[in-house]
């Protein structure tokens, strides 16, 4: 027999007789979460109030609904690239907090979110428990990379540190952790292990970085094309393109990871010409949805750099596909590049002046969403976050709005979430601190999370919100006028008077008519120092269409 203990069943020292809820509270403060958003209920009231017993560091913010909680959860995670916390009761809460879910889903966004069951006895019996749903472990599942549930208060530790470190390993998507309301009020001596788990990368394969490098010696005119993976590797993408003289291509996740107007920095709307002469393409944490878009050949070669080892297969096969985080797989690659003394003729030129033709045609074409756009910016700094939404001036904001650093352009990705904006900026104003948030949204998205104002008020956010008002779904309404013959159909609204809504929740209420006024109000509401909501009448009529600037199209 051998001598060699099952660590697994060997008690941990120190432990303490706590209740679950406490035990979940303790886990929080071990992994350094400072902020929680949630909504209390029922099956959480000893989460709750282990908060309140272990105050600690953790600041609560209580929201209106489950699904300003998720989104905010979302806004903290994109605004800081920290895990996001949120806490909604199980059934009819998991079920609001889903398309937050499947956003975070979308965007790679760490989000934590922390839920109930119906008592544990009574899952799966379907008795009709309050906040039964069927199988709710499943519909979890299909919106998270990782979902753990506990059957006794002893595991919690364990999945905790679980759940964290699926947080921080590997590609980053929500996780989600059950904890049935019995076990929350259950009693047991609990521990946490003194040492944090590892949190480890995989290991960079220099084969494949020998067989990039052979790929960028030959190639002529390389591309690389950065995703959201690519965000914390800003300095390592530099130095390739400078090396390379490729220019670094985002769309919508890689915005910022080189600054908007950068010589080797290229809107995806402006480079989808260049993608027909490409010869090389790098795609670095991304899912480099332009081989899919754009059309590809044999003459394309690919090297990926990302954490998703399914990314490397995905619409066709890597030339070099190497597994690893993006600043560290980067830098493998421009050491050895560095190394063998391989260095391109500058082009900062030629994409300079690719650069300066399209933004002069988008100004001149994309109004007056580019004149809206060009206020707003002007009015913050390099380092303020600027939130989008399904709307005419956020669309033109994939492509025209200047984006200058990292982690200052929230979006939705794929997952188009109408309605997600609003409570998201709050989230990512609580995440940016001192730095101004600025959330833009449409009169009908707006009013998805619109009680969230109550929200910013209690808790003293200063999230600056525009509303562009048409009055309109104005996105359906253009699609059944161009489409359909002009047969609209569901897409007229009737709206509050926003700057009177603004003022009887106490957030500053203000009215733009022009670009020149929005700068003014924005510049009103940063003074005032408090939620602030902005509304700007617009005239959906008048509006460029900006759809041939964000749908890709085949070019080989």
């Amino acid at each position: 027999m051998s001598n060699i203990k099952d660590h697994s069943t060997v008690p941990i020292s120190g432990a303490k007789k706590m209740s679950g809820g406490d035990a979940l509270v303790l886990g929080l403060h071990r992994w350094g979460v400072d902020t929680m958003f949630g909504v209390p209920g029922v099956q959480l009231d000893h989460l709750f109030d282990g908060l309140y017993r272990n105050k600690g560091d953790v600041r609560l913010i209580h929201t209106r609904h489950e699904q300003g909680a998720a989104y905010m959860a979302f806004g903290y995670a994109t605004s800081t690239g920290k895990p996001g916390v949120c806490a909604v009761v199980p059934g009819p809460g998991i079920l609001n907090a889903g398309a937050a879910l499947s956003t975070a889903y979308a965007c790679n966004a760490p989000v934590l979110c922390l839920t109930s069951t119906i008592n544990s006895a009574l899952i799966d019996r379907k008795y009709g428990a309050l906040h039964e749903v069927d199988n709710q472990e499943g519909i979890l599942r299909s919106l998270t990379k990782w979902t753990g549930r506990a059957a006794h208060a002893s595991e919690i530790p364990g999945l905790v540190d679980e759940a964290f470190r699926q947080l921080l390993t590997g590609r980053p998507r929500p996780v989600a952790l059950e904890i049935p309301p019995d076990i929350l009020a259950q009693q047991a001596m609990i521990a946490y292990p003194k040492d944090l788990p590892d949190l480890t990368s995989p290991a960079v394969d220099q084969d494949l970085i020998e067989k990039a490098v052979a790929l960028c010696r030959d190639a002529q005119n390389p591309m690389i094309v950065v995703g959201s993976g690519a965000q914390g590797a800003s300095d390592q993408i530099l130095r390739l393109a400078e090396i390379l003289q490729a220019p670094v291509v985002s769309r919508h996740m890689g915005r910022g990871v080189l600054p908007y107007g950068h010589d080797l920095a290229i809107p995806a709307a402006a480079a989808i010409p260049r993608w027909a002469d490409a010869d090389l393409v790098i795609g670095i944490g991304t899912r480099l949805q332009q081989l899919r878009e754009w059309g590809h050949d044999s003459k394309l070669k690919v090297v990926r750099i990302d954490l998703d080892q399914a990314e490397m297969q995905r619409v066709v096969p890597a030339d070099a596909a190497i597994c690893a985080d993006a600043a560290v797989g980067t830098a493998a690659l421009v050491e050895k590049l560095e190394s063998a003394n391989i260095s391109n003729a500058d082009r900062t030129a030629e994409y300079a002046a690719v650069n300066a033709d399209f933004r002069n045609a988008i100004v001149e074409e994309m109004q007056p969403q580019m004149g809206y756009l060009d206020a707003i910016r002007a009015e913050m700094t390099p380092d303020d976050v600027f939130v989008d939404e399904m709307t005419q001036v956020g669309y033109v904001s994939r492509f025209g709005m200047p984006i200058l650093k990292p982690r200052t352009y929230v979006c939705s990705s794929y997952q188009g979430t109408l309605g997600y904006g609003y409570a998201t900026a709050i989230g990512a104003q609580v995440g940016a601190g001192t730095r101004q948030v600025i959330s833009i949204n449409g009169d009908g998205g707006f009013m998805f999370t619109m009680p969230e104002l109550a929200t910013a008020v209690l808790h003293e956010i200063p999230l600056i919100a525009i509303v562009f008002a048409d009055g309109n779904f104005g996105n359906v309404r253009n699609i059944q006028k161009g489409a359909y013959g002009g047969r609209l159909i569901a897409s007229h609204l009737h709206n509050p008077d926003f700057v009177e809504l603004a003022k009887n929740f106490g957030a500053t209420g203000l009215r733009a008519h022009n670009p020149e006024e929005l700068r003014e109000a924005i510049r009103e509401a940063k003074a005032a120092g408090k939620p602030a909501l902005i509304e700007v009448p617009y005239d959906i009529d008048n509006s460029a269409s900006p759809w041939k600037h964000v749908h890709g199209r085949k070019v080989r």
